[in-house]
């Protein structure tokens, strides 16, 4: 049964959006170079209108391990999610600076970038087509991956059903599928989250 997560969420109709809709998460994003980048105070006033079971997770591109464990133990984000070239090392620095859970992203393009998931010491693993490219990477090579995922890259109300069936990731995990001239768009959230639970019931 696939978890929902609306990543990218700035604005507090987005979080009321997401109250109404009750996805498992919602991502705040603090990379600088992302359009849809906040900043701590910012993600601090909107973890505050969000309801109770919505767990709110922060991404991150090769941010200062310290700052991420201040976001993280000040509850601001409950986990931290990792879009850059964070090794083990990073991640081992991170979990000793908090216990909060921490997801690693990879883009995936070839067999080896799988086996690179599957060897990742984060809690959870997310596999991406590329940092908020929108589009959908191959999903024919992540048919026997073993570990539970996030699954990003492309997906939208129109097509998460069809990855649900093939793929049965973890969590499915949507931005841009959700937006419409950039903004998150209630109506697409409301069709995506039908689209998944509908899936959940065949």
């Amino acid at each position: 049964m696939s978890r929902i997560k609306f990543c990218g969420l700035s604005r507090a109709c987005d979080i009321a959006a997401a109250n109404e809709l009750k996805p498992e998460y919602v991502g705040f994003v603090f990379a600088p170079k992302s359009k849809r980048c906040i900043t701590p105070g910012k993600a601090k006033e909107l973890k505050r209108l969000l309801a109770d079971g919505i767990q709110a997770v922060g991404v991150f591109v090769n941010e200062n391990p310290e700052m991420i464990a201040d976001i993280l133990n000040s509850g601001v984000i409950d986990l931290a999610q990792l879009h850059g070239s964070e090794d083990g090392d990073y991640i081992r620095r991170l979990r000793g600076l908090s216990p909060k859970p921490i997801i690693q992203a990879f883009c995936v393009k070839t067999e080896g970038d799988i086996m690179a998931a599957e060897g990742s010491l984060a809690d959870y693993i997310l596999l991406d087509s590329g940092a908020g490219t929108g589009a959908v990477f191959d999903w024919k090579l992540i048919q026997n991956i073993k570990r539970p995922y996030f699954l990003a890259g492309g997906l939208s109300p129109e097509n998460v059903e069809t990855a649900i069936r093939y793929l049965n990731p973890y969590a499915v995990d949507v931005s841009s599928g959700i937006e419409s001239d950039g903004k998150k768009q209630k109506s697409k959230m409301a069709e995506f989250a039908t689209a998944v639970r509908k899936e959940r019931k065949l």
